[in-house]
């Protein structure tokens, strides 16, 4: 499936070294005035090649949108994206034509379409999410302008260095401080070295981005096999190299008591609140007007430049140390993946 959504549709198309990328949006309602400048800062905070921590890969990523406007506003049409691929160096991927890499999609793929697109990854490729964010971005910007819901996505940690805190939402400036995009500057500069690091010796890190959401209603949400939590699940485990989704207290709440992590509820100048919210701002699937909390879950690159044992397409064992153009660790631009792909989420249940 290359579509998710409901009532709002995004549908991904293109490959890492192919002509272009993008995505084609559908169900966003009519009259909504677009800003251009709000979807090419987004792809900017996701664009490659934008720090030192990130791969070398160079690409604008500056958006045509071909359809579904008029006078930059939408018509209710299909809304469509293109961005171009211009920087592809296909040739720093030959070494990989008959080799999979370990953790990465290239056996996997190659047993399900018996075909697969080696050149950076193809259609496995995080290339392929500069179309989620460019779509993901517009609904992003209409839930916030029609509903006040309010998107912050930040890195929590990387590797053995987390940033001790309260989620709470924090401001875009806040994020982009640090080119880590972790909002505590302590934390972003143990994780900045710990990236230059791994860098250094050819190798990658993993982490995890945290996600709040503020000025979601009570109420929304269809369970019980479409709850927001799953929904929201399903939306963050479709990004490339996640591998672990947790909503509130997560895994963490197995460790106590109900007496202990129970969400109690009180009143507030005649609005309902709960007192903590170790639910994370969902019950039974259903919003229930707190900040909705959650964390994923980022795996190291797949591919480093350590040699590594593998096996060929003939099934022979060989040895692999991998080249090319690639992130030392994902997170920091998964930041605006993570909180586009719940915009998609969101705004599927609010219009």
């Amino acid at each position: 499936m290359n579509t998710i959504g409901n009532n709002i549709k995004l549908t991904s198309y293109g490959e890492s070294h192919g002509p272009s990328v993008g995505a084609i949006l559908d169900g966003l309602p009519s009259n909504f005035k677009i800003d251009r400048s709000y979807i090419q800062k987004q792809l900017d905070r996701r664009k490659p090649g934008q720090s030192s921590i990130t791969t070398t890969r160079k690409e604008d990523d500056d958006f045509e949108i071909t359809s579904g406007l008029f006078d930059d506003t939408t018509t209710g049409a299909p809304i469509h994206f293109t961005i171009e691929n211009r920087n592809v160096r296909s040739q720093d991927y030959d070494h990989l034509k008959d080799v999979y890499r370990p953790n990465h999609a290239d056996f996997t793929y190659q047993k399900k379409y018996e075909i697969r697109d080696f050149r950076g990854g193809g259609r496995s490729s995080a290339r392929v999410t500069a179309g989620w964010v460019a779509g993901g971005a517009l609904v992003q910007d209409f839930i916030s302008k029609n509903h006040n819901v309010r998107i912050s996505a930040y890195v929590r940690s990387i590797g053995k260095v987390t940033m001790e805190n309260v989620p709470r939402y924090y401001d875009v400036n806040e994020v982009d401080a640090s080119i880590v995009r972790c909002p505590d500057v302590v934390s972003a500069s143990q994780m900045m070295e710990e990236i230059s690091n791994a860098q250094a010796e050819k190798d990658s890190l993993g982490g995890v981005v945290e996600c709040v959401i503020n000025g979601m209603p009570a109420g929304v949400g269809d369970p019980v096999f479409r709850k927001l939590s799953a929904q929201l699940a399903l939306a963050m485990m479709s990004i490339n190299a996640t591998k672990g989704f947790e909503i509130g207290g997560g895994f963490e709440m197995t460790k106590y008591r109900g007496s202990q992590i129970n969400d109690s509820f009180s009143a507030n100048k005649g609005k309902v609140i709960t007192e903590t919210n170790h639910s994370g701002g969902v019950q039974g699937g259903i919003s229930n007007g707190m900040d909705i909390v959650f964390r994923v879950a980022f795996k190291p690159t797949a591919t480093i430049g350590i040699e590594q044992n593998t096996i060929n397409s003939l099934g022979e064992e060989v040895l692999l140390e991998a080249k090319g153009r690639h992130d030392p660790c994902v997170l920091p631009r998964a930041v605006p993946i993570v909180e586009t792909m719940a915009a998609l989420v969101l705004g599927d249940f609010l219009v």
